[in-house]
């Protein structure tokens, strides 16, 4: 029987996804980089340290990568992150869930301080038993790092969804079991999920929110 769940945020939770991808692009446009918003956007839910060596050679990362970086941080914060907008029924699911006796945990690359404006935004504050930031790992995503530290805490299995933008065939691709819409059609179709089986997931299959 699934014990608990461990849920991504950006393009999971909340609408950034697009909020990111922009404020990447006019960070790298503000360093001479001119780069096609969606060749941004098929990297978002990756760290900067993952990302960021996607459009910049060695000499470039060593010559200015962490200003980079930070100037894209502080920019998102400033302009970008008083838009972002949770997707509907978050908190609804997040109840559901809790009302089944399970435990609810999130993994992010987000750094400490953006997760919780993200819990705030999403009015999932008190529903949340523990969590994992960028700050508690050593490596960003896509590296599993996040997720296994959120598990080590919880002792959980995992589960996932989608609804960040990417296309279901892709999602299908690396393996997940379950697609849904975003979080309002899982909370619709909540008796017929995962969650809600009494079989026990098998112990060598994770289950994941994304």
């Amino acid at each position: 029987m699934v014990k608990a769940v461990i849920f991504d945020i950006d393009g999971t939770l909340v609408d950034s996804v697009d909020l990111h991808a922009a404020a990447w692009q006019q960070a790298f446009a503000k360093f001479g980089h001119q780069i096609p918003f969606e060749r941004i956007r098929q990297q978002i839910g990756k760290g900067g340290d993952q990302l960021i060596p996607v459009f910049l050679s060695r000499e470039e990362l060593d010559r200015f990568g962490r200003q980079l970086e930070e100037y894209r941080s502080d920019l998102f914060k400033r302009e970008y992150l008083p838009r972002v907008r949770p997707f509907p029924l978050v908190r609804e699911l997040f109840e559901r869930i809790r009302h089944d006796g399970k435990r609810v945990t999130l993994a992010s690359s987000a750094k400490k301080d953006e997760l919780a404006i993200y819990k705030r935004i999403a009015r999932i504050e008190d529903l949340v038993e523990t969590e994992t930031s960028a700050d508690d790992v050593e490596r960003s995503k896509p590296y599993p790092d996040v997720f296994q530290v959120a598990a080590a805490r919880a002792e959980l299995r995992t589960i996932a969804v989608l609804c960040g933008g990417f296309a279901e065939a892709d999602l299908s691709a690396t393996g997940c079991i379950a697609i849904y819409r975003d979080p309002a059609d899982l909370l619709a179709r909540y008796e017929e999920s995962l969650l809600a089986r009494d079989q026990p997931p098998p112990p060598e299959v994770p289950i994941l929110l994304t």
